[in-house]
């Protein structure tokens, strides 16, 4: 019995010694206040698994995730010091950089390799290409990014814009009247509204999508960003927070089941098997591109980040269009190697 209390108490112990420096380097580390673009889905197990496993912690780092409501709501919690880093659509940075000059949010990573946004149908419309748009409704929420964005696919496309007729409505009713056939389609994230149409019965092989970034507008999606005098003022936390969130989707990727339940940890609602297949279509259609594959997490190419500025200046009738220096970095982004998909 002796013996046995013996290795118990020998056990502990050693839990403990493991545990002390662990403990030791959390309560020393930098208070960082993060926020996300949404509430939290699957994509997101790509912060929520790199908190789990250490890895902003071996960056000195104590990251405190919350969700967020909206990309343009995060960049302006970001541009007013509320939060010091964050998780947005960097679209919509382009418009609030050009607005909003003293203030600007730089993009250091980029997570999201396309835009996610696109047209949505159903296949009994017998939309199959843009062309087939005309004579159309489509519906959206008038401050819809992928509504703005729509006259510049269009273009992009030899689409008449007289062609296609919109109607407003809400965003959480956008789904719904597609299936009630009030409207031929919608504009939406593929994350989003195919999720939506599943949960309210649609079959899969019934949802037709026309993704912006496969018909002439290959722009840019969902980044780390920074406001600029924090950039400037705290380069090394950038630096470590990016190579974390890096070494966190890495890990997301190989284990996506451990990566689920590291966001169950913030949202004991959170539904893993259906945040499981989201998380799958955003590293298919946005995270892991043949582009990422072959040239790194993180790598941005000038001429499409130049096209993100063009489309999106030209869409919000911009006057005072950014440069690329104005709205991304990438020398936050650590060696290559470190940063090809495995």
């Amino acid at each position: 019995m002796r013996r046995r209390e013996f290795a118990k108490s020998g056990l502990a112990l050693g839990i403990s010694a493991l545990a002390a420096p662990q403990t030791a380097r959390a309560q020393s580390a930098i208070p960082l206040k993060f926020v996300a673009d949404f509430a939290l889905q699957g994509n997101h197990s790509v912060f929520t698994l790199g908190i789990e496993r250490g890895h902003y912690l071996k960056e000195n780092l104590a990251v405190k995730l919350d969700r967020g409501y909206g990309s343009g709501d995060t960049i302006v919690k970001i541009a007013a010091g509320a939060y010091d880093i964050g998780f947005a659509d960097v679209n919509a940075a382009v418009k609030f950089n050009a607005a909003n000059p003293d203030k600007r949010v730089i993009s250091v990573y980029q997570a999201f390799d396309r835009t996610l946004g696109a047209i949505i149908t159903l296949a009994k419309s017998g939309i199959k290409t843009p062309a087939d748009l005309a004579g159309k409704i489509l519906g959206a929420p008038e401050a819809d990014a992928g509504r703005i964005l729509f006259p510049v696919f269009a273009q992009k496309n030899n689409l008449a814009m007289d062609k296609v007729s919109w109607k407003s409505i809400a965003p959480n009713l956008r789904e719904t009247i597609l299936v009630q056939g009030q409207v031929d389609a919608i504009t939406g994230f593929m994350t989003t509204s195919i999720f939506n149409l599943v949960a309210a019965g649609v079959p899969r092989d019934q949802i037709v999508t026309l993704a912006y970034a496969k018909f002439g507008l290959n722009l840019y999606g969902n980044a780390v960003i920074v406001r600029e005098d924090y950039l400037n003022a705290h380069p090394e936390i950038v630096a470590g927070f990016v190579r974390a969130t890096i070494a966190g989707t890495k890990d997301a990727i190989k284990d996506p089941a451990a990566g689920m339940k590291s966001v169950l940890t913030y949202d004991p609602l959170f539904d893993t098997k259906l945040e499981a297949a989201r998380f799958e279509m955003a590293l298919n259609e946005a995270i892991l591109t043949p582009y990422v594959r072959a040239n790194g997490f993180g790598t941005v190419d000038p001429a499409r980040m130049a096209l993100t500025i063009a489309a999106n200046s030209e869409a919000y009738g911009i006057t005072n269009p950014i440069t690329p220096e104005q709205l991304y970095t990438t020398k936050f982004l650590p060696p290559l190697a470190e940063r090809m998909p495995a």
